[in-house]
């Protein structure tokens, strides 16, 4: 009986490591998806309007391939033989990691409606908002390659850098508004700078929610 529990232990562990593999390849597609919303910010702000639109449509595609790789992980999980504990909590993570691409991609949809030049105050502070999305989610991919290579100690410290970005990205978010409701915008546009900064935070919130689910893999393995 011994035996059998340690053979089937291995196989959980294996699986487990293989949902965690495949979820590197997820993380690459979210924070992909955040590139090319990026690239389209960056157009926005250089008044490139063909190069905005590629952008917002190739973060588009990219999120459909992280949506495809999900749908992979959680078939695994469903029909795997991990212990319900092990597969809520990689159920939980892979649903995480998909939330960050939908909210990127949410937040590319609504760019692309803005078609008129902002002030700059309100593009200088939508772009350092960005820029916290894509340290948060360098971050969070880093945590993860640590923690499958069983890192631990990087892979929490990673997080806790994730939870920095978050912090700073909550406080950016004010700043951003303040910059909206004072730009004098047509009435169409302050609604949707103010929807696009509440997906730039909530994009950060995706990150830190993926990374906070590191940190309960990364105490439950030790």
């Amino acid at each position: 009986m011994k035996k059998m529990r340690n053979i089937l232990e291995w196989f959980g562990m294996a699986e487990e490591m293989s949902i965690l593999q495949d979820s590197q390849k997820h993380v690459e597609e979210a924070c992909q998806t955040v590139a090319y919303f990026a690239e389209a910010v960056k157009a926005f702000i250089q008044g490139n309007a063909v190069a905005k639109i590629t952008a917002i449509e190739n973060a588009r595609e990219s999120e459909h391939r992280a949506d495809i790789l999900r749908s992979k992980m959680v078939d695994e999980l469903s029909k795997g033989v991990l212990l319900p504990p092990a597969r809520e909590d990689l159920m939980h993570f892979v649903r995480s990691l998909d939330r960050i691409a939908d909210w990127t991609n949410g937040a590319a949809r609504l760019l692309g409606f803005i078609e008129e030049r902002l002030p700059q105050n309100v593009l200088d502070n939508m772009w350092t908002a960005t820029n916290l999305i894509v340290s948060a989610s360098q971050k969070l991919k880093d945590s993860i390659k640590a923690f499958v290579t069983s890192d631990l100690k990087k892979a929490l410290a990673d997080c806790e850098e994730v939870g920095r970005f978050e912090h700073e990205a909550d406080d950016q978010k004010r700043v951003l508004i303040e910059s909206i409701i004072h730009a004098g915008l047509k009435p169409e546009n302050l609604l949707l700078c103010y929807n696009l900064a509440e997906y730039l935070e909530g994009v950060t919130d995706k990150i830190e929610d993926a990374a906070d689910l590191i940190k309960v893999l990364a105490v439950k393995s030790q």
